[in-house]
C-alpha cells in the first residue's frame, strides 16, 4: 500500500509491505505473555509472592493522610517492623500514621512534620542510633529525603501510576521492585573498590510484607529458613559500620568535618522539636530491640551515652530505651535487628502502657 508525504519541493513515497499484521500481533502478544508466564513462575520458584512495595508513592499516600492532631511514627525498618498499628489503635485510641522507612534517618521526616504548621499531634520515633546521626551525604538521609521530596513533587501522573499500580502488585509476584526491578539487581554484581569509589554494602532480601497503610509484618520464612536468616544478620554488619576514611583525605581536616556533621545534627534534630513542640505538639523516642552481634556492634559504634543520652538531652525529650524496661527487653530478633510478626504484636502490647504513661509527662 503506497503512502506518501509532500512539500513545497518533492514528495516523498513509502511502501507499507503487505504483510498479515494481524497475525504479527497476535504473535507479539502471545509472546509476551509467555515470557510474562515464565519470569513470573521463575519469581515463585524463588519464594517470592504478589504483594505491595513499599515505594516513596506507598509513603507519599501515608503521609497525605495525616491530620493536624494525628500520632505519626518516624524513624527506621525497625519501628516500622516493630510497633504493630492494630495494637496501637487499640491501646491509644486513634491509629498512628506509618512513616517509617527501611534503613533511613529520623530527621528529614521529622523536619517534615515541624515545617507543615497545620500539624501539632504526637510523633514516635524510633531512633536507630546509627542511623540518626548519619551524615547527610549518606544513603540512610538520602532514603528519608528522597520520600520527602517525593510528596512535594508528586506528579499526577506519578500519583495515578501508583493506584494503578496497586492491583497488579497484588496479582504478580515478579512486580517486587525492592528485589527484581533491573537496577536492583544490576546492584547485585559484585565490584571491587577502586581508587576514589567506594561500593556500598549489599542490602538484605526482601523479608515482609506491607499492607495499604504500611502496617509491616516479617515474613515467616524468615524464622524457619535459616539460610535467609544467615544472610541477612551477617549482612548487618557492614552495613552498620562507617565506611573507611577517602585515602585523599587529610586526617585531621577529615575528623573536624565528620565531627562538624554529628554536632549539626543534634542542633537539627532539637530545633525540629522544638518548632513541633511550640505549635502543641509532642515527641518521644523509641529504641527499638536489637540483639545478636549486632546489639554489641552498635553500643561499640554508637554507645548510648554519646547518641541517644545526648538526643534526650539536647532535644528536652522523653525516651524509651527497651533495655530499661524488662518486659520489653526479653525479646529474640530472628535477624538481630527486626522483631518477628508475633513478637512485634507482643513487643506493641507491653509499650503501650509505657507510651502512655510517658505521653502524660511528655512536655508541650
Amino acid at each position: 500500500m503506497p503512502s506518501s508525504t509532500s512539500s513545497s519541493e518533492h514528495m516523498i513515497e513509502r511502501v507499507v509491505p503487505a504483510l498479515p499484521w494481524s497475525g504479527i500481533l497476535i504473535a507479539v502478544i502471545l509472546a509476551v505473555a509467555a515470557a510474562v508466564v515464565a519470569w513470573e513462575l521463575h519469581c515463585r520458584s524463588l519464594g517470592y509472592a504478589p504483594g505491595l512495595d513499599d515505594t516513596n508513592d506507598l509513603w507519599v499516600e501515608a503521609r497525605r493522610s495525616v491530620q493536624p492532631e494525628s500520632t505519626v511514627i518516624v524513624g527506621s525498618s525497625r519501628g516500622l517492623f516493630g510497633l504493630d498499628l492494630d495494637v496501637l489503635e487499640q491501646g491509644l485510641g486513634t491509629r498512628p500514621v506509618q512513616l517509617a522507612l527501611v534503613g533511613s534517618c529520623p530527621y528529614p521526616v521529622l523536619r517534615d512534620l515541624a515545617d507543615d504548621q497545620s500539624f501539632h499531634g504526637t510523633v514516635i520515633i524510633d531512633a536507630v542510633p546509627g542511623l540518626t546521626v548519619v551524615p547527610y551525604m549518606a544513603p540512610p538521609y538520602k532514603n528519608a529525603e528522597k520520600a520527602v521530596q517525593r510528596r512535594h513533587e508528586q506528579t499526577w501522573s506519578q500519583r495515578w501510576s501508583h493506584l494503578l499500580s496497586l492491583p497488579l502488585e497484588r496479582t504478580f509476584a515478579c512486580l517486587q521492585q525492592e528485589d527484581l526491578k533491573l537496577s536492583v539487581l544490576l546492584h547485585q554484581l559484585e565490584l571491587p573498590n577502586r581508587e576514589r569509589i567506594q561500593i556500598a554494602p549489599a542490602l538484605p532480601p526482601k523479608f515482609s510484607t506491607i499492607d495499604r497503610d504500611r502496617r509491616t509484618r516479617m515474613q515467616a520464612q524468615v524464622e524457619t529458613d535459616q539460610v535467609l536468616r544467615d544472610r541477612v544478620k551477617y549482612g548487618w554488619a557492614p552495613l552498620f559500620t562507617p565506611p573507611p576514611k577517602p585515602s585523599w583525605i587529610p586526617d585531621q581536616a577529615f575528623g573536624e568535618f565528620m565531627g562538624k556533621l554529628f554536632n549539626d545534627r543534634f542542633v537539627d534534630m532539637a530545633k525540629a522539636v522544638a518548632d513541633l513542640r511550640q505549635r502543641g505538639g509532642r515527641v518521644i523516642f523509641v529504641r527499638m530491640p536489637s540483639t545478636g552481634d549486632l546489639r554489641q556492634l552498635e553500643e561499640q559504634l554508637t554507645p548510648r551515652p554519646v547518641v541517644w543520652d545526648r538526643l534526650l538531652k539536647d532535644t528536652a525529650s522523653p525516651g524509651i530505651w527497651f533495655e530499661d524496661h524488662p518486659e520489653l527487653s526479653g525479646f529474640a530478633c530472628p535477624e538481630w535487628s527486626h522483631l518477628s510478626a508475633q513478637d512485634s504484636v507482643t513487643f506493641t502490647q507491653r509499650l503501650v502502657p509505657i507510651l502512655k504513661q510517658t505521653l502524660i509527662t511528655a512536655p508541650q
